[in-house]
């Protein structure tokens, strides 16, 4: 004889199937790894000195190493020079004409003045002597063209006199304005470069791998020196899609070190949107449990006990439950 279950202890069998399932904890497994930022010179240059090695804990603006080429003293100090002297007609001509320069003018004046005035006195003398016929023709055209000569130089002067006095002219000023700037670019754009031989560190860490002896030549942006960030672990774990809906950028996950019951949060900073290991032509289940997507998970360790390449175990959030099903 079928025994038959009331409505009511089927829905509830039904939940507790449904509530195992949706509590179900999941795990994924990544290698830890840290950030690591390579410094090299940005031209090629020859290392002069290494002042680091491999396991030295550095800050950020450390010395690192110290590169060189052979004509980068010469073009700086060329270059400086020649934005020293740039600037400095710039200046005079910012200033105006020196006071010397202007009692020069005026003296001109005074001179050319004093010629024109005794030039006009002679003409004006000759003239009625000309008219009575008691000096020649000839006397008298020399009287008055001694007499425009000297009017013009005085009206030189004069004219040199007032440019003196108002300085260059305002393009002028500009234009050897726009070249002190041009020269000092320059000169500080070989400043610049011999600053970027001067590796640094950009980050607190410690040196991971020394890359470069003294003598040797790195091309541009061959690393030089890599400094590993130990307090910025992190590792990628790997998720099918039935998973994947659990956890979203900016999620704290737990993870715990084998054999270690110590709990590191770990935050979600990225997820692919491309599977991983696919295969050709998905088309039997196991083949989609093969579609992995890689998951970045970022830890804070100020202590220094996550260490790049030790396996870690992180925990994902329970699926959500379903809802509760109504007996009838």
């Amino acid at each position: 004889m079928t025994k038959r279950f009331p409505c009511a202890a089927v829905a509830v069998l039904t939940l507790l199937a449904a509530c195992r399932t949706s509590d179900e904890v999941s795990t994924a497994v990544g290698t830890l790894e840290m950030v690591e930022v390579d410094v090299g010179p940005l031209q090629a240059a020859r290392a002069v000195r290494v002042l680091v090695q491999e396991g030295d804990a550095v800050r950020v603006g450390d010395t690192l190493a110290i590169f060189g080429t052979p004509t980068l003293t010469a073009s700086m100090a060329q270059a400086e020079a020649r934005a020293a002297a740039a600037a400095e007609a710039a200046r005079e001509l910012s200033r105006g004409s020196r006071p010397a320069e202007i009692a020069r003018a005026e003296a001109e004046l005074s001179a050319a003045t004093a010629d024109a005035e005794r030039a006009a006195a002679d003409l004006a003398r000759f003239e009625p002597l000309a008219a009575r016929g008691d000096v020649s023709r000839a006397t008298l055209d020399a009287a008055r063209s001694a007499a425009r000569a000297a009017a013009g130089r005085r009206a030189g002067a004069a004219e040199a006199l007032r440019l003196v006095r108002d300085g260059a002219r305002s393009e002028r000023r500009a234009a050897a304005q726009a070249e002190a700037r041009g020269a000092e670019a320059a000169a500080e754009g070989w400043r610049a470069t011999a600053n970027d031989l001067v590796l640094v560190s950009p980050v607190n860490g410690v040196v991971s791998s020394r890359n470069v002896e003294p003598g040797e030549v790195l091309a541009a942006g061959q690393s030089a020196i890599t400094v590993g960030q130990p307090s910025r672990p992190w590792a990628r774990i790997y998720l099918s899609h039935h998973l994947l809906p659990r956890i979203r950028p900016g999620d704290t996950l737990v993870a715990h070190l084998d054999g270690d019951t110590t709990t590191f949060r770990g935050r979600v900073t990225a997820i692919a949107s491309k599977a991983e290991f696919t295969p050709r032509v998905a088309l039997t289940e196991q083949e989609r449990e093969d579609l992995l997507f890689g998951v970045r998970v970022e830890f804070a360790d100020d202590r220094g006990r996550l260490r790049a390449g030790v396996p870690i175990t992180v925990t994902l959030p329970a699926a959500p439950s379903p809802p509760l099903a109504t007996a009838r």
